[in-house]
């Protein structure tokens, strides 16, 4: 029964690819509009069908060294854009927030938990990542219907959309596996970001944090998203990919320590990049160490 219902998916998607995709109305309400044409000259069907790569059985005895650290993903640098374009869904590609937005609040697949708790106890209702993604703008005004010429306040609701994504952080921990005899590193959770704005609008220059997501969970649904590739469009690879093979530009705001504490916390400036690279160094003499030739 279970391989007849996986040709039978294999059989809709060969012959109707690309069976709708999300547009934007002038009255801002989402319609699914079919394509007239077929969107190419060939059906792909590689990343749709894509599993993400299980990970290797590990045992806590194998484990002799690990290490837990925090990054930040900044989109605005080259590398990144991978995972910040298109700002708006195209028919075969999505942002990364586009992605995990449509997760968890139309398909319902990923929990979203609260942005100050990493360890994934404190879960946000549909409801509330709904009120999330959503900005007030209390500085516009409209003309008051019962004095003409004058104007009152008018607060105006705008949506979070990927345009608005600045930055990702990243909690993985980096451990030694002596069963394989291999340093390997696993995400452990994404946590979306945009910028800090005043209730005018204005760019306050800080982060504000949105919510968490637990990385495990939002693997499959990774590997069915493609994304750009610069050198080849037959050779589209998959947000999953782009995860799995560190194709991306990080720096590290915090490790594990007994103030847990970030680096913000204790230093700044170019000192802070300084201990930033110096918690990279230790991991790879880690690494290094390790093997005499």
């Amino acid at each position: 029964m279970k391989n007849l219902k996986f040709i039978l998916a294999l059989f809709l998607i060969a012959y109707f690819p690309f069976s709708g995709y999300m547009q934007q109305t002038s009255g801002g309400a989402e319609v699914i509009k079919p394509p007239k044409y077929p969107n190419g000259v060939y059906t792909k069907e590689n990343s749709q069908s894509r599993r993400p790569i299980p990970y290797t059985s590990l045992r806590e005895a194998d484990v002799m060294w690990s290490k837990r650290v925090w990054r930040v993903i900044n989109l605005k640098e080259k590398i990144n854009h991978p995972l910040y374009y298109p700002t708006q869904p195209i028919a075969d590609r999505k942002s990364l927030f586009e992605v995990l937005k449509d997760g968890a609040l139309k398909s319902g697949v990923i929990s979203c938990f609260n942005s100050t708790d990493d360890e994934f106890r404190i879960e946000f209702t549909k409801s509330e990542v709904e009120n999330l993604l959503v900005q007030w703008d209390s500085s516009a005004t409209t003309e008051d219907p019962n004095n003409p010429g004058q104007f009152i306040s008018a607060p105006v609701k705008n949506e979070i959309n990927s345009e608005k994504i600045s930055k990702y952080w990243m909690k993985e921990d980096w451990f030694y596996d002596k069963q394989r005899s291999v340093l390997d590193v696993r995400i452990i959770g994404l946590l979306v970001v945009i910028p800090k704005v005043s209730e005018t609008g204005e760019d306050q220059g800080a982060d504000k944090p949105l919510f968490w997501v637990y990385f495990p969970e939002i693997r499959p649904i990774l590997a069915n998203q493609e994304v750009y590739m610069r050198h080849n469009d037959a050779e589209r690879r998959t947000l999953e990919d782009i995860f799995w093979k560190r194709m991306f530009s990080s720096y590290v705001i915090k490790e594990s320590n007994v103030y847990d504490r970030y680096i913000s916390e204790y230093t700044s400036g170019i000192n802070a990049l300084f201990e930033a690279e110096r918690v990279k160094e230790d991991i790879f003499k880690f690494e290094h160490d390790l093997w005499h030739f």
